[in-house]
């Protein structure tokens, strides 16, 4: 039986009760991606760089596994152009990567190799550094596979995993670390036969993991459920044609005390809810997920009566056609939220100003697939990349690897510039992170 591991003292949470207090009393400020943790420094103005988290891919340059850089500051020379590159040794299954609080590292881990690389990106921003492998995630753990989400929290850093090393299924947990790469604590995911004290307020427990964000004010941790390593390193085409692999995806949002990490209910959402993506407003309780399999908008709100509830809210295209929608973005006003469905490569706009009744207002195609997206804080930018997972990517001429930038006027997508990563024999293009050389107090290089 996988056991609850803990062996963290928790000095910094009578601190934290204060930011939390100060968080919830503070305007919203200027950021950058509105996924970002409320913790996380905060770039203010115009980005000068993003990274790009990047698969290394067979027969496409050094076939490694990379950081990429990208000058996207429209007043730089470089704009538009990779300024650095580096490769970190073999292929990972690079997939998540994001800041600690004070914004200084980028940590991004491979799904494969259950390998961690933290990345120096303040020293020299446009040229980061690798600073350290974390090899051995897994052990130190207690058996959690597939270092998926980063999320900061003062001096730690939160990493769901994605499986487990028993059976290589869906079962696994969220893992804490302190910002120096020292392990803290893993918290399982609560099951059927395990609910560790929490409610489960439908038919699932299933103890899966994907995606974890916090509403600090709230005293709110929310974790979304996808897929095991015997799923997710599967051909795509194979594991669709497998019913036994079908059943194997999660179904359910996990609600966590924030700073206990005890779970506290479990919500059927069915169809493997993937990012989650909380309201910035510090009046807005609420948070959108959406689900992969039944392409589905869901909300997870605080009611009347003071309980967090999951309903879900509105269709992603055409359901039936499976879209299978990926990921989301919200704006920093809470009235927008942004859409990418892989299938038919299209992202899509919804109005969320009544959180309760989306509904869509835009939609253009991106390309053959699309994955992720990162929008700016004043919503006028945002970045597409390609990829979704090695053995998931179409194949043949629909295998378009690549990052694209947009301007956005409120009713319409321009594209800017646009780099194809397998003609820059760069490989996969997947996860976005934004930098400047403000954050760090250095002004660009003449």
């Amino acid at each position: 039986m996988l056991q609850h591991q803990n062996t963290a003292s928790r000095p910094f949470r009578l601190g934290s009760l204060l930011i939390l207090s100060l968080l919830a009393a503070a305007p919203a400020v200027q950021a950058d991606e509105t996924c970002a943790s409320p913790y996380m420094a905060k770039i203010t103005g115009q980005e000068d760089f993003v990274y790009v988290w990047t698969l290394g891919a067979e027969g496409v340059g050094d076939e490694q596994d990379k950081l990429v850089t990208i000058d996207v500051n429209p007043k730089s020379a470089q704009y538009g152009k990779v300024v650095h590159s580096l490769s970190v040794g073999g292929r990972n299954e690079a997939h998540h990567a994001d800041f600690t609080d004070d914004r200084k590292f980028l940590w991004a881990g491979g799904l494969d190799t259950n390998k961690i690389f933290v990345f120096d990106v303040h020293t020299d921003p446009a040229h980061p550094a690798l600073l350290k492998t974390i090899t051995d995630f897994s052990a130190k753990s207690g058996g959690v596979v597939g270092p998926h989400s980063f999320y900061a929290l003062p001096g730690r850093m939160l990493i769901t995993g994605l499986s487990n090393n028993r059976d290589h299924g869906g079962r696994t947990a969220t893992v804490e670390y302190n910002n120096n790469g020292d392990y803290i604590a893993t918290y399982w995911q609560p099951t059927a036969d395990n609910l560790q004290g929490a409610v489960k307020s439908g038919q699932f427990a299933d103890g899966y993991n994907y995606d974890v964000r916090a509403l600090p004010r709230q005293n709110l941790l929310l974790t979304s459920a996808f897929t095991g390593w015997s799923n997710y390193m599967m051909d795509f085409g194979k594991m669709l044609a497998d019913p036994a692999a079908m059943q194997r995806f999660g179904n359910t949002v996990v609600q966590w005390d924030l700073q206990t990490k005890q779970p506290k209910k479990i919500f059927d959402v069915p169809g493997a809810p993937l990012e989650i993506r909380c309201a910035w407003n510090p009046q807005h309780n609420y948070c959108f997920t959406s689900t992969a399999l039944t392409s589905k908008i869901w909300l997870v709100y605080l009611d009347a009566n003071k309980a967090w509830q999951a309903q879900a809210v509105a269709d992603i295209g055409v359901p039936s056609q499976v879209p299978l929608p990926v990921d989301i973005s919200i704006s920093s006003d809470d009235n927008t939220l942004w859409v990418n469905t892989f299938m038919d490569g299209k992202t899509r706009a919804f109005d969320i100003s009544d959180p309760f009744h989306p509904h869509q207002t835009y939609e253009q195609k991106i390309g053959a697939q699309v994955n992720m997206v990162s929008s700016s804080w004043d919503g006028k930018r945002l970045y597409y990349t390609s990829s979704l997972l090695a053995n998931w990517d179409k194949k043949g001429a629909d295998n378009e690897q690549f990052f694209k930038a947009y301007h956005w006027d409120g009713k319409e997508l321009t594209q800017q510039f646009a780099i194809d990563f397998t003609q820059a024999k760069l490989g996969r293009a997947h996860q976005m992170r934004f930098g400047a050389y403000s954050l760090y107090g250095l002004n660009p290089p003449k």
